[in-house]
């Protein structure tokens, strides 16, 4: 089973709201997921990101992989904490 870190948007039209999930890569965008590690909220300035990254580096060790646009939002909450 290939796991994946990735985005699933949540909000209204216009106005997205993003959860991080560990997710099957299988699955659809927005379905089932196994386990949520953080928000990401782009509509706001700056831009709000909140990660469990003990979470996240946890299941990095298990193997899964982090998508482009959810490892910069990595590497920006380390450098800001």
């Amino acid at each position: 089973m290939a796991v994946k870190i990735r985005l699933a948007r949540h909000g209204a039209k216009k106005a997205p709201y993003y959860r991080v999930v560990v997710a099957d890569s299988r699955a659809r965008r927005d379905g089932r997921y196994i386990e949520q590690v953080g928000t990401y909220n782009p509509c706001v300035e700056p831009a709000a990101v909140n990660m469990d990254i003990e979470k996240i580096d946890e299941w990095i060790g298990k193997g899964a992989i982090p998508t482009d646009t959810v490892a910069r939002l990595i590497e920006a909450q380390r450098k800001n904490d």
